[in-house]
């Protein structure tokens, strides 16, 4: 393990000490902290946040963690990508129910589920902002669909998405028998 990875394993240490809700409050803290929308912090901003949430990094930690998930050579991290890697890695149980859970809603079976995906699996007519008028049963289907997407909202979420999505909330469920639960449950498997 060189230290860069020995850095993200104290880092992600010490967001699940925080709970369930920890890596995604360091999410929503670096969103904050990206006030120029570049998705991306340099070392001095990755150091100063962390340090803000207690989460300490001397320089050079923060700074090889910064060129590791350097996508341009800007200096910057890309904040999605370091996101993900803090996020602990999923058993295979899990992996295989968010697959089934992926294969329901790809009626097509193109491993991307749209829009008209979803159409054949469920119905957005009893919302009740399609009750009220407000939004057409598209509208609703896909603002479902955008809370699988990646940032990119292109109304197509591919298996990686969805498992990302997933790795999520995985990340603050203890056991697979709880994940898989309530993956079984919520996608009725």
């Amino acid at each position: 393990m060189d230290a860069v990875d020995a850095t993200v394993e104290k880092l992600r240490a010490q967001c699940l000490s925080r709970g369930a809700l920890g890596i995604q409050g360091l999410a929503r803290f670096f969103r904050r902290l990206d006030r120029d929308r570049s998705r991306s912090l340099d070392s001095r901003e990755l150091q100063r946040g962390l340090a803000e949430l207690g989460l300490v990094l001397d320089t050079a930690e923060a700074e090889g963690v910064c060129r590791r998930w350097d996508r341009d050579g800007s200096g910057t991290l890309d904040l999605e990508e370091f996101l993900r890697a803090l996020r602990p890695p999923m058993s295979q149980a899990r992996e295989a129910v968010i697959a089934a859970a992926f294969a329901k809603l790809d009626r097509s079976g193109d491993g991307v589920v749209t829009v008209d995906d979803l159409r054949g699996v469920y119905s957005g007519r009893t919302h009740p902002k399609v009750q009220s008028g407000e939004w057409t049963e598209e509208e609703v289907l896909r603002r479902f669909l955008d809370n699988f997407d990646s940032s990119e909202k292109d109304g197509q979420v591919t298996l990686a998405e969805f498992q990302d999505y997933y790795s999520g909330v995985s990340a603050s469920m203890d056991t697979d028998e709880e994940f898989v639960a309530m993956m079984t449950s919520a996608w009725q498997l």
